[in-house]
């Protein structure tokens, strides 16, 4: 078996993420017996600089080439005075728009041994382990028209049947291998495009009737997330409200340096680390590996169907941290504060014993 993966290192902290990914990702494959070919590609800031534009064609075609796509981080301030459409930020966009990727998904665990880094009380995040789904090329940051001027400013949401099904589809389908709950976020007491999101997404419920679907406002949600995250399963949500729910989501973790993502579309996957490109960090090797780690494991799971190779890297991830190690944006008073090569070097460390103590050299397919 072998895989093609395009590496979109990008701007900031990117670089050296996606090194964690790569290094990962060679491991698990070999036990695996599976070959992972890498092609890298510019994009963002560093594309911009050469190119002038921050996502050119080849890259795209790379990508269109490629089994999987992992992207590490985009942006910076060297480009914030750039015109949008020009900005890092807006090749994420094209991307996502070019590769088709219509749902992202994006895990809200809590590590027992993180309990303490976050906001939120211990009883109160314990336990918890939901997924937010996010409609991704649809909604308002692509709607029609839209635009600005001296006096006014304005976007377009709107959402068609055949959008809002494909993402309620795969909704119920995640819900199907986890705790069979599905609760779609939206604002159908003030928008009338929440209220067509609301009507398909109970059509489409009819063909899961063994998934609870539950219909939640936006900002009940967000209050919820922080009251009881544990009441989650699934939440299915629009592209902008989908964006701000996730990251408060990801707060309950401690830190965004802990998350991963992965889009995925019909045809096409891209897997990143939620956190952005940090550039005042860069390249000092303080940067959070874990998320790129992670989101290793979701491309083994989703892309590759190697569910147990993404078993073995969460496993690996849980154990480094609770040994105490901490690169320094989760760190806490008596923590063992490493640095992004250490940390990688360490969850490599306990995937080697844990293959060791599964009693098998190489896993085969």
């Amino acid at each position: 078996m072998s895989y093609n993966i395009a590496l979109l290192p990008g701007d900031g902290i990117g670089p050296e993420v996606t090194k964690a990914a790569v290094k990962v990702l060679d491991l698990v494959a070999g036990k695996f017996n599976v070959e992972v070919n890498y092609q890298e590609y510019l994009i963002g800031g560093n594309c911009y600089d050469k190119h002038d534009t921050p996502l050119i064609e080849e890259t795209l075609e790379g990508c269109y080439k490629a089994n999987a796509v992992f992207l590490g981080a985009v942006g910076g301030p060297a480009w914030e005075n750039l015109p949008h459409h020009l900005k890092p930020e807006a090749a994420l966009l094209k991307l996502r728009e070019k590769l088709e990727l219509f749902a992202n998904i994006r895990p809200a665990k809590i590590y027992n041994s993180m309990l303490e880094n976050s906001s939120l009380k211990s009883e109160v995040l314990e336990g918890t382990d939901f997924i937010v789904l996010r409609e991704l090329t649809g909604g308002i940051y692509f709607g029609q028209p839209r635009g600005m001027d001296d006096d006014k400013g304005f976007n377009t949401m709107v959402y068609s049947k055949q959008e809002v099904e494909r993402i309620a589809r795969k909704a119920f389908e995640i819900a199907e291998n986890r705790d069979k709950v599905v609760t779609s976020v939206d604002k159908a007491n003030v928008l009338e495009v929440s209220q067509f999101w609301r009507n398909v997404v109970e059509e489409v419920h009819k063909d899961y009737a063994n998934i609870k679907l539950n219909h939640m406002y936006v900002d009940n949600a967000a209050m919820q997330i922080v009251r009881d995250p544990r009441q989650f399963d699934v939440i299915l949500t629009s592209n902008i409200f989908g964006d701000i729910i996730s990251d408060i989501s990801g707060m309950i973790t401690g830190s965004l340096g802990m998350l991963p993502s992965a889009s995925i579309g019909k045809k096409y996957t891209l897997y990143e680390p939620v956190h952005g490109s940090a550039p005042d960090i860069a390249g000092q090797n303080k940067a959070n590996p874990i998320a790129a780690i992670s989101s290793v494991g979701m491309m083994f799971e989703h892309s590759f169907q190697m569910t147990k190779a993404a078993e073995l890297i969460e496993k690996s991830i849980s154990k480094t941290l609770d040994e105490g190690y901490r690169t320094q944006d989760i760190a806490k008073e008596n923590s063992n504060v490493v640095s992004t090569t250490e940390m990688i070097d360490l969850v490599l460390e306990n995937l080697e014993k844990l293959f060791a103590d599964e009693a098998i050299g190489v896993f085969l397919l």
